[in-house]
């Protein structure tokens, strides 16, 4: 972060007003603080952080009349005053580990909500811009703990690279319907060696580590002899949701916000740094760092045995390895700007 973002990122903070709320569970007090730029979304995060009460099954009663407000509300729309006391019920979620087995039933990712946050620079600015996620971004730096796999090379790039349907279809794997190699987006062991000698690998995904670590090792991605390493891995943990509109209407997604990970390691900024994903929305406080890559999925199927894109991927990125500013670059072009590369190149 740079000292004039680090100086509005720090007088914003301090402007912030906290306000401290007291409410009881299972016949127990219990105390929160909240933001004023906090969501609802974040007051019910809060309560489950204190009580492991999920969402879902929170029922609160006495803290403002009638419905509670959408969870996109500001917490400052609502009011409250520091000595309001209010009851929450619900039964918390068990401590258990899910069983693998039950896999096959989580949620399947989905691209049917996505935005190119390049063509609205002003949403992007929105983001950046929020106290409340300003602040998300100082608490995740401030929480992540990284656990380097392999060390950091001086002079290299930075190639942030997402998991699910970027270069892994993700449902056969946890089906078990196809051996992982089989899962794993073709190319994908040529692409990492071809991009390592000029770019260090970030693996961040949006699922737990302890599937995240499954994944790699069964994709032999870390734990085998390659000729590229993994230097280090975040899991959704370091992400957060952000809130905004699509078509005129509310909408919330998470985001991967690459100053968490610049704030970690000042080498690393928005010159030397790539976010490949499938997802465009993920690239929402960082467009102009983010390369869309398409969605890849029907693992086995001829189409997706064909498919060329890491190919593809890997001279676009060993094209511009040697370029000095990566904020000069529209990757949203890349395709294009492989296609008139020579042969060989």
């Amino acid at each position: 972060m740079d000292s004039a973002a680090a100086t509005n990122a720090a007088q914003m903070s301090k402007e912030e007003r906290w306000i401290e709320l007291t409410f009881s569970w299972a016949g127990k007090p219990y105390t929160i603080n909240i933001a004023e730029s906090d969501r609802v979304f974040d007051f019910k995060a809060a309560i489950y952080n204190a009580t492991k009460v999920p969402v879902e099954r929170q029922k609160i009663l006495g803290f403002v009349k009638g419905k509670l407000p959408p969870d996109e509300s500001r917490i400052s729309e609502l009011s409250i005053s520091p000595s309001k006391k209010f009851t929450v019920i619900g039964t918390p979620e068990g401590d258990e580990i899910k069983d693998p087995s039950q896999l096959a039933m989580l949620p399947d990712v989905v691209n049917d909500l996505d935005v190119d946050f390049t063509e609205n620079m002003n949403a992007s600015t929105r983001y950046k811009t929020d106290p409340r996620n300003i602040r998300k971004v100082q608490e995740a730096t401030k929480n992540l703990q990284v656990n380097i796999i392999h060390p950091l090379r001086e002079g290299k790039k930075l190639l942030v690279l997402d998991i699910d349907y970027t270069i892994l279809d993700t449902k056969p794997l946890t089906t078990g319907s196809l051996p992982p190699a089989e899962c794993a987006r073709p190319g994908l062991h040529d692409f990492l060696e071809a991009i390592y000698p000029f770019y260090d690998i970030c693996i961040w995904s949006q699922t737990s580590w302890i599937w995240l670590e499954t994944k790699l090792v069964e994709l032999e991605m870390i734990g085998a002899q390659r000729n590229y390493h993994i230097s280090f891995v975040l899991d959704k943990t370091c992400m957060f949701t952000v809130f905004g509109e699509r078509d005129n209407k509310p909408w919330t997604h998470s985001v991967k916000a690459l100053q968490i990970i610049w704030n970690h390691f000042p080498q690393f900024n928005a010159t030397n740094t790539i976010h490949v994903d499938d997802l465009s929305r993920n690239f929402a406080l960082n467009p102009n760092e983010g390369l869309k890559i398409s969605a890849f999925k029907h693992a086995h199927t001829p189409e997706a045995m064909a498919d060329k894109e890491l190919h593809k991927l890997a001279r676009y990125m060993r094209h511009i390895a040697n370029v000095k500013d990566f904020t000069t670059l529209s990757h949203k072009d890349w395709k294009h700007v492989v296609k008139r590369l020579p042969p060989g190149v």
